[in-house]
């Protein structure tokens, strides 16, 4: 099975606009699909950074002079381009989310179809998993983390019935979590446990603190024309996309300078995100609630 199929491919690479001779970086690596699709575009003087803090991803390094892989976390992009020689580059690409590997390796416990440790970790050497956090957190916790990253409707009736739970016993598999969610499901059954286990990641992986981290610096690192190309999957990730590109800050604040001109660092190239198409949608199931978003440094 692939580890990954890049989702708007074509789209997000040619948002770039390639520079034979460019650097770029790849913040999202993990099956390196987009990866070769930017060093394919590449000239010999031109360099490409792939960054994945998952260990999974390693198996899928490729072996050419102009590229360099990073294993560490997006948010620590510009100390890590600074450590190979460079503090300005011509673009980035970031596909965010989970990848397809991930959801259909069942021992990672990042899917509701497998039984398996709840751990949901993206960098499996640090952190708490996600069973830590369920079994850690308050209800007024634990609702506010269902409800401000899955958008979860019964999030308070959730959180009381894990803390309930937690009296006969910790919460460890997959399954002794979805025996509590069962008599809890509102509507389509698959959504409401995409909901659920989105909202989980997100937390177990800080990923909304990691993406305000690593945008704040793309700011940074952008030479003047460079391209920032960004993928999301849910409306959470996509506002703090589409505020940071408006604005320069993922709180969506104005700045103004002195004489009250208004500060964009980017020239936002998307006014309404492009879409996968119909039949990109049919070879690939997953691309369904991809957008894509661009920006261009000034």
């Amino acid at each position: 099975m692939e580890y990954h199929v890049p989702v708007l491919a074509t789209e997000s690479i040619d948002a770039l606009n390639i520079k034979p001779n460019g650097v770029y970086v790849d913040a999202t690596f993990g099956g390196g699909g987009h990866s070769k699709l930017i060093l394919e575009r590449l000239g010999e003087e031109g360099h490409l950074f792939g960054f994945d803090q998952d260990e999974d991803a390693q198996e899928n390094i490729i072996d050419d002079p102009r590229f360099t892989f990073v294993d560490h976390n997006f948010r620590l992009l510009k100390r890590f381009l600074r450590l190979h020689g460079h503090s300005k580059i011509d673009g980035v690409l970031a596909d965010l989310g989970v990848s397809s590997h991930q959801l259909d390796e069942a021992s990672r416990g990042f899917s509701y179809r497998f039984d398996a440790a709840l751990d949901m970790r993206m960098n499996r050497e640090e952190g708490q998993t996600a069973a830590d956090l369920l079994n850690r957190l308050s209800a007024g916790e634990l609702q506010e983390m269902f409800s401000q990253y899955g958008e979860v409707r019964n999030s308070k009736m959730l959180a009381k019935a894990i803390v309930g739970s937690r009296l006969s016993g910790k919460l460890q598999t997959v399954g002794d979590f979805l025996s509590i969610l069962e008599p809890l499901i509102r509507g389509q059954r698959r959504r409401y446990l995409s909901q659920v286990f989105q909202a989980i990641r997100i937390a177990v992986n800080d990923e909304m603190g990691a993406l305000s981290d690593f945008m704040s610096q793309v700011s940074e690192v952008l030479k003047p024309t460079g391209r920032f190309s960004v993928i999301t999957y849910h409306s959470i990730e996509d506002r703090l996309v589409k505020r940071f590109l408006k604005t320069g800050n993922v709180e969506g604040v104005v700045e103004k300078d002195f004489y009250g001109n208004i500060q964009r660092p980017f020239k936002v190239i998307t006014r309404k995100a492009i879409l996968p198409t119909e039949e990109e949608i049919k070879r690939n199931p997953r691309a369904r609630s991809a957008k894509l978003r661009i920006g261009e440094r000034i």
